[in-house]
């Protein structure tokens, strides 16, 4: 009996385990088009086909890494692994999202250019297309949700016109705190249920407190430690981690950090570094991956595999120990009637944050042309009235760009 106690816990934590891997290598192998669209994949994905969560539970968890420095759609990934099957699962999430473009960027590292290939802007082109369609969806899916009446879709509007007139990470970060205040003193808020619209984190708050105290001891005692032993392997670890602790927004802003670090410093040539950011831009999954590529291209050691396998882990480290110093005390400050009331406002803001990122960059760069556009319909249709997989519909859209574009 005490056997069988022991041993079931064990198997379903394992199957958990697996399920979560599963599901994030798939996303990892195809989720173009940046990181607004792998928030559309991750809705579609766990939200509307699996159900591991509600649409407000995940609204909410988006608004949280909004906040958050770091890559916002990996955070939210790992997120989801941690609700679905604890620290297992959070690092499930983490490696099998991110290892895939890790993976092949280190191999364009070292030379591999028919990889992505010359010619292959058709497919990349259809694969943009594809992502119009992935983040309207989104966008849509939210918007019926979280702003059905006219207060919180006035916010929404309010917070596309501020982002696409004012496009830089402090309007996002501070639309998103005028959307909260509104909220706070002004929205009515719907009681809440336990159940599903919970994440499940089993974290006790001394783990939480102990990450943030990590957090800020790494980002401080890193560069004394590096001034104190000029030792190249800490120098890596000290830029790659700043870069990911010091970034709001995510995405394409760690790049001048990143450009300043190493071009800069003299660590990697100009051309090396625009080389691997091209490449960058034709993978699947974070582009916070790039950071693998310039470990790997460093020209001084550690360097290759192992320069890679550092700045990777760096740079999304300092993500992990804030999103696990923070989640232990979030059900119970969204519980709180004040906090939901901003949260209300907050979900209304992020709506319109997508709503900005569907326009631009991601309808203009993914629609260039009559045919471009008539492909993004087909994937949206296929996407929202089909019901077909998205990494179906990925495929679909490469294939016809190929073709098409």
């Amino acid at each position: 009996m005490s056997q069988e106690s022991t041993i079931e816990p064990t198997t379903g934590q394992a199957r958990r385990t697996g399920e979560v891997f599963a599901a994030f290598l798939r996303l990892g192998l195809t989720s173009f088009g940046g990181p607004t669209a792998h928030l559309g994949y991750f809705r579609e994905a766990f939200v509307e086909k699996r159900k591991w969560l509600s649409d407000r539970a995940y609204a909410d968890l988006v608004a949280l890494c909004q906040f958050l420095p770091g890559p916002a759609s990996s955070q939210v990934g790992m997120a989801l692994g941690l609700h679905r099957a604890g620290p297992l699962g959070m690092l499930a999430a983490w490696l099998a999202f991110t290892l895939p473009s890790a993976i092949v960027l280190v191999i364009f590292a070292f030379g591999a250019d028919a990889l992505l290939g010359q010619g292959a802007t058709g497919w990349l082109d259809g694969l943009k297309a594809v992502a119009v369609a992935v983040v309207a969806q989104a966008v849509f899916g939210m918007a019926k949700s979280l702003t059905p009446d006219a207060a919180r879709a006035t916010i929404a509007v309010g917070v596309v016109v501020a982002v696409l007139l004012l496009p830089s990470a402090l309007t996002q970060i501070g639309v998103i705190i005028v959307s909260g205040l509104i909220g706070l003193f002004f929205l009515r808020t719907e009681a809440t249920t336990a159940g599903d619209d919970a994440l499940h984190i089993r974290l006790p708050k001394w783990f939480g407190v102990a990450c943030l105290v990590v957090f800020f001891v790494l980002l401080f005692g890193l560069p004394a430690l590096y001034l104190a032993t000029g030792d190249s392997t800490l120098r890596l670890v000290d830029m790659f981690y700043r870069a990911g602790a010091l970034v709001f927004g995510g995405g394409h802003v760690v790049l001048p950090l990143l450009e300043a670090e190493v071009v800069q410093g003299g660590l990697v040539g100009q051309d090396a570094f625009l080389a691997g950011y091209g490449a960058a831009q034709a993978v699947p999954g974070p582009l916070f991956t790039f950071a693998a590529y310039l470990g790997a291209v460093t020209n001084e050691p550690p360097t290759g595999v192992t320069g890679a396998a550092i700045a990777l882990v760096a740079i999304f480290l300092p993500s992990a120990l804030l999103l696990l110093g923070v989640l232990p005390f979030w059900e119970q400050l969204r519980a709180n009637p004040k906090m939901r009331r901003a949260l209300t406002g907050v979900n209304a803001g992020v709506v319109g944050l997508l709503g900005a990122a569907l326009y631009s960059p991601v309808f203009t760069s993914g629609v260039t042309s009559i045919m471009s556009f008539c492909i993004a319909l087909v994937a949206w249709l296929a996407l929202a009235k089909w019901k077909v997989p998205a990494w179906a519909v990925v495929i679909g859209g490469a294939l016809l760009g190929a073709i098409l574009l």
